[in-house]
């Protein structure tokens, strides 16, 4: 497992970003587990999937005021390095799955950011860098991404939409961010107030259509946004429907390498989102 809980990024009183929930996690599962810390990726690594200018801009702190706005973030050095070493993670997690068949970082998920734009706190798209580098290594070349954070991966299908090796799946509520949408290559909408059984139901006709592909490694967004009491969620899965949902996708996905992030998480109490983290790591650990 991987973490980058440490570079705790400065925020103002009040902020709507759980930024305590990646430490907490970390306490919670480190008896359990062993929790590297997460290395920053190069930026010329980046720069194969993210446009060179916007990322001048982040590195040199010029971010324009729409675009931080558009981030939800303060620009910070500590931002652009939690950024970096966050795709660290997935990078190294996804090393360990095409050798061991699952690897998780404990973090990741960014898949609000882009080729040119970074926005939905999401500065670097972790599974894009992931995707690219494996690809540079010859270590994969399909791959498939199963997102269920419940807001649609607007920036996961800016870049990876064109790609013809590579199939997006995104399962999200159908009312909520970002209200302009980039099309994955399967979006499926679901109405405010969706509940376990249909939630279950509408992710296993979904991927269906999505594994009819033959994968290298495939990348699982595993948020717990789509909890019911999640403040930005609008859905109604309980905390053992995540667990299902969890069971559900990575049982699905056996065959294939698989990369585990965490995505979103907004729960008032982020020891909510804490539990729901944890047990997908236990779905992991009962599968490794």
């Amino acid at each position: 497992m991987w973490s980058h809980d440490r570079w705790s990024i400065p925020l103002p009183a009040g902020h709507k970003f759980p930024i305590s929930k990646y430490t907490l996690l970390r306490e919670r599962v480190q008896d359990r587990v062993t929790v590297r810390e997460s290395d920053a990726v190069p930026w010329e690594w980046l720069r194969a999937v993210h446009d060179a200018a916007l990322l001048d801009r982040i590195r040199t702190g010029q971010m324009t005021v729409r675009e931080q706005r558009g981030l939800g973030l303060p620009w910070s050095d500590v931002l652009v390095e939690r950024g970096r070493r966050s795709v660290g993670g997935t990078l190294a997690a996804a090393h360990r799955a095409l050798e061991h068949g699952l690897g998780m970082n404990l973090g990741g998920g960014t898949h609000h950011a882009g080729r040119d734009f970074a926005r939905g706190y999401c500065l670097f798209n972790d599974v894009a860098v992931a995707v690219a580098r494996l690809r540079a290594e010859g270590l994969a070349r399909r791959v498939v991404v199963v997102d269920c954070d419940v807001h649609q991966g607007d920036g996961t299908a800016h870049i990876l939409g064109p790609d013809a090796d590579a199939f997006t799946l995104s399962l999200h509520g159908a009312r909520n961010y970002p209200f302009q949408r980039i099309p994955s290559d399967l979006d499926v909408d679901l109405p405010s107030g969706t509940g376990d059984d249909d939630y279950l139901a509408a992710l296993d006709d979904a991927l269906d259509v999505a594994l009819a592909g033959a994968y290298d490694v495939a990348f699982y967004l595993a948020g717990a946004d789509p909890w019911e009491g999640d403040r930005l969620g609008r859905l109604a899965l309980t905390k053992p429907g995540l667990r299902a949902r969890d069971e559900l996708v990575l049982t699905r996905l056996r065959e294939i390498p698989t990369v585990v992030v965490l995505a979103g998480g907004y729960a008032p109490d982020p020891a909510d989102t804490v539990d729901i983290n944890a047990a997908t790591l236990d779905v992991v650990l009962s599968l490794s």
